[in-house]
């Protein structure tokens, strides 16, 4: 088909969906007071009631833990898994239930239900990630988020909720800032405010997030420079709702963020990852990302009646990046350099690390080469979300009908080069060859893509039925200008959706459960020139829900049957993902909590809980394309998926009483292993061997000075426990050790 006829078919597609009516957007609608902050669990309330697996964490819960790192925050959600690489969550890698967690490419992530990946469909494992640090809720949907939220399917979906302007009363004002271990200082601040006029209610908020850090990590030698980050982020938010018969609200966001990391992809030999695991080698002190993302939309919410709401939403994201990263390395000085600017006879970093005389290179004790690629990259994402809800009753059943449709584009432009450096030795570095920006790597992706789902909640009496149905069209195309220059084209269409429900016992007693069809899509360049297809699944689960007198408990079996696995390469230097053929994972997940102090009326409370997934995640065939990078290579039938543990636990215990509190809060992961051959020790790679199994305890406390001030503190990995937390990108990196900080909170 060529590229008019697709074109021509989106278009009708987005035509024969608008004539019916059908409009969608990210998140429920609960009526306009609920829509300062949009989103798709809405409460710890709400999610007790829906038809699958969820978890809202309120900034609350872990921001008086003094947690600004996305793995500490779904520590305890059951279901999800994080593999770290920097220690500070700036570039975290989730999976839920199994799915591929590298770059949390098969999540669809969002902020206030926007898709906030820089270009969620022709590169979703991209290196930016929204700062829980500034939200105010973090969202989790596993079971129930096969419908409304793409377009990857397969892993769920993760929602961030961007502070909110303050209801009326005044201006507010809130700060907060710590200093703590590695000089690393944290600030999130904002001022709003909401007032009623003679031309409807208005509102507005201004809000700054900044973070920084020396980091953890010290270079061998006489090498001083940094190896820490710096985030800064500024936002808008501003809405207006006009006083009339018809409830109508304008809403509009802008953020910015500006980041900066000494961080690259090399880690250390298995020795050194042991005995210092703090260091970082002498070839890396070019290493640093340097990035700007803008996002912003601007919302349109109507009422026109008490049974029908209508929301329709535009917005812009971009991002652009230069990650300069060592990329290989060689035992000659002044070496060939061939038609894309690498050292001819390189080693990757991954195979350097097991052979001792480019690892004395490495580490800047030996003379040889290192190339150094600029991974320059431009990333746009646009588009146009609806979404209507209707309320109707037919007989004794009353209906939640939503409609959902989304247009949206994205492209990344690739404009890489390679620059050589003659190592010395005495850690010392020289420019032998600079590369001409492109040369490495120069190609433009792009996706345009129309998605529809219609979802029905249906209540009958006790029982609550929710069978729903999505669609995507894509259209992928890509030009690579290092070869002809001419723009390759494909489309692809895919489908998903299933039938979820809950049943209301009594007041204590909740069954839920759902079976859904999911789906993984392939980048442009995947899928047109490597032949990747869309990976997809069948996800069933079964859950038990209850609560009383201060106990809450939520548990479920779940079971995901994968077909064509996409194994990502994201940070694996091949290029192009592959199908990983068919895997397994089912496993039981649990969350209990208890307060003793609500049924017993004492003056303080005693909050606690117990989190515990066990997981079986198994590959049902051996990878047949994707080459030896691929972390599924090696794997036969019946092997480990990579990184998702069988045990992942979490407990924690607190006191409250009227000004002061303290939780305490530990954390459990059983051993993994770094790809699908499963060794216990490297072989021909760093990337093989285990994962350590790691447990991990935190302190945090707080005191009220007066209904104004807070301070707070706290101590994290306070038995200083180590271990290798992950062998991808390039060999073994351990968690971040015993750890502090102090500071203060101010509200007006």
């Amino acid at each position: 088909m060529n590229t008019r006829n697709r074109r021509m078919d989106l278009a009708a597609c987005a035509a024969m969906l608008a004539m019916a009516g059908a409009a969608g957007a990210q998140d429920v609608l609960e009526g306009l007071d609920s829509l300062e902050g949009l989103t798709v669990v809405g409460s710890t309330e709400a999610a007790w009631e829906l038809a699958g697996a969820a978890a809202y964490i309120d900034s609350e819960e872990f921001t008086k833990r003094g947690y600004t790192d996305i793995a500490k925050v779904l520590a305890p959600v059951p279901g999800v898994y994080v593999r770290q690489e920097d220690g500070y969550g700036n570039f975290p890698n989730i999976s839920m239930r199994g799915a591929d967690g590298t770059r949390t490419s098969k999540v669809t992530v969002m902020e206030d239900g926007i898709l906030t990946a820089p270009a969620p469909y022709s590169a979703p494992a991209a290196y930016y990630f929204p700062k829980s640090g500034r939200m105010s809720a973090v969202e989790v949907l596993k079971g129930s988020s096969q419908v409304r939220y793409g377009p990857q399917t397969t892993g769920g979906a993760l929602n961030f909720l961007s502070t909110p302007v303050p209801g009326d009363g005044g201006p507010n004002f809130y700060s907060r800032t710590t200093g703590g271990s590695d000089n690393t200082f944290f600030n999130h601040t904002w001022y709003g405010d909401t007032f009623e006029t003679e031309n409807g209610r208005w509102g507005y908020l201004l809000e700054f997030h900044g973070q920084r850090s020396d980091g953890f990590r010290d270079f061998l030698g006489p090498i001083t420079d940094s190896s820490g980050f710096s985030l800064y982020e500024p936002m808008l938010k501003a809405f207006w709702e006009i006083d009339g018969d018809v409830k109508q609200r304008f809403e509009f966001k802008y953020g910015m963020t500006d980041f900066e990391s000494d961080e690259g992809y090399l880690g250390l030999t298995e020795l050194d990852a042991r005995a210092n695991p703090d260091t970082r080698y002498a070839a890396t002190v070019f290493d640093n990302m340097d990035t700007k993302q803008h996002r912003s939309y601007f919302r349109y919410i109507v009422e026109p009646s008490d049974t029908f709401k209508l929301q329709s939403t535009l917005y812009w994201n971009n991002f652009e990046r230069n990650w300069y990263k060592l990329d290989h390395v060689s035992a000659v000085q002044n070496p060939g350099i061939d038609g894309r600017g690498r050292v001819v006879g390189r080693s990757s970093l991954n195979s350097a690390l097991l052979n001792p005389g480019l690892t004395n290179v490495l580490q800047g004790n030996a003379t040889g080469s290192i190339g150094v690629k600029a991974n320059a990259r431009y990333y746009n994402a646009y588009g146009w979300q609806n979404q209507a809800t209707w309320n109707f009753e037919t007989g004794g059943a009353s209906h939640e009908l939503v409609g959902g449709f989304r247009l949206h584009y994205d492209r990344v432009f690739r404009e890489q080069w390679v620059d050589v450096y003659n190592a010395n030795g005495g850690s010392n570095f020289s420019l032998y060859r600079s590369g001409t920006p492109g040369e490495e790597a120069n190609r433009l992706e792009e996706a345009t893509a129309a998605s529809f789902y219609l979802e029905d909640t249906i209540e009958i009496g006790q029982l609550t039925l929710r069978p729903g149905i999505r669609y995507e069209r894509v259209e992928y195309d890509t030009t690579d200008y290092n070869g002809t220059g001419l723009r390759s084209s494909d489309d692809l269409g895919v489908w998903g959706g299933g039938l979820g429900f809950n049943y209301q016992w009594n007041e204590c007693h909740s069954t839920y459960g759902g079976a859904y069809r999911g789906y993984s899509l392939p980048g442009p360049n995947s899928y047109i020139n490597g032949g990747v297809q869309e990976e997809e699944s069948m996800g069933y689960e079964l859950g038990w829900r209850y609560r009383n007198e201060g106990l809450v408990v939520d548990t479920a079996g779940f079971l995901t049957d994968f077909d064509n696995l996409i194994g990502v390469d994201a940070g694996l230097g091949n290029g192009i993902n592959a199908n990983a053929g068919e895997a397994e994972v089912w496993g039981v997940e649990g969350l209990v909590s208890y307060d003793p102090s609500v049924s017993r009326g004492w003056g303080f409370q005693l909050p606690m809980y117990f989190s515990a997934t066990w997981t079986s995640a198994e590959l049902k065939q051996a990878l047949t394309a994707g080459g030896a990078d691929n972390i599924y290579a090696g794997g036969q039938p019946g092997a480990d998926i990579p990184y998702v543990p069988e045990w992942k636990l979490a407990s924690g215990i607190g006191y409250a009483a009227e000004c002061w509190g303290v939780n305490l809060d530990a954390y459990f992961t059983s051993h993994t292993y770094g790809t699908a051959a499963n060794l216990a020790a490297p072989s021909t790679t760093a990337r093989q061997g285990k994962i350590d199994a790691l447990l991990t305890v935190d302190l945090s406390g707080y005191y009220d000075i007066n209904d104004n001030w807070r301070l707070v503190g706290g101590l994290n990995n306070i038995f200083d426990e180590r271990g290798i937390v992950t062998r991808i990108p390039e060999g073994p990196r351990t968690n971040i050790g015993r750890t502090w900080f102090v500071g203060a909170e101010a509200r007006f």
